[in-house]
């Protein structure tokens, strides 16, 4: 009886871990729940709805190296396989583009899926530039929308340089995203 009891408590536990982070999600609180996910990922990585909430919360967040883990992951149902391509796709994107920025990389030889996210956007625009002189930033228009405006540029740092992708609707900064 008492081990039965134990064993409720905890998975009641690991249900309402799963909720909060399900209801914070709901409230765009991206990063809270990436952090959340990361805490509680060894005891929840055969929950596939539980990675892959994790893993679109931090995407939603720029947390996107901790997209790798999950990719792993995610393989036992269609939908898990689905989100795993996605969430490389990204990854692997976001390795392209920041060594294309820091090494002068073409990336014109290229041809990728891609998604929707703001980095796949940015990078799909750049690679089509081709072969060029590195410039301090890029900006480029959003054909779907004359309006949004990406600008793309490098921060240089002695220890690690950081890609940084403005969004700009008409001339307001929308959101600043930093990737390393």
């Amino acid at each position: 009886m008492k081990l039965l009891l134990i064993l409720m408590l905890t998975l009641n536990i690991y249900a309402n871990t799963k909720q909060n982070m399900f209801s914070l999600y709901q409230n765009h609180k991206y990063e809270k729940v990436c952090q959340i996910g990361f805490d509680n990922f060894k005891k929840n990585k055969r929950d596939e709805e539980f990675v892959s909430l994790y893993a679109f919360s931090c995407l939603n967040s720029d947390y996107i190296d901790r997209l790798a883990v999950p990719t792993a992951v995610l393989k036992f149902s269609k939908d898990a396989r689905a989100n795993s391509a996605y969430f490389s796709v990204i990854l692997m994107q976001k390795k392209l583009l920041y060594h294309a920025l820091v090494d002068n990389y073409d990336l014109s030889e290229f041809s990728l899926p891609t998604t929707g996210y703001v980095l796949s956007r940015v990078f799909d625009f750049y690679s089509k530039i081709g072969k060029h002189e590195p410039r301090a930033f890029y900006l480029f228009e959003d054909p779907s929308d004359e309006k949004l405006t990406y600008k793309l540029y490098l921060v240089r740092d002695n220890k690690l340089n950081k890609i940084v992708i403005e969004e700009f609707y008409d001339t307001i900064t929308i959101k600043r995203h930093v990737y390393w």
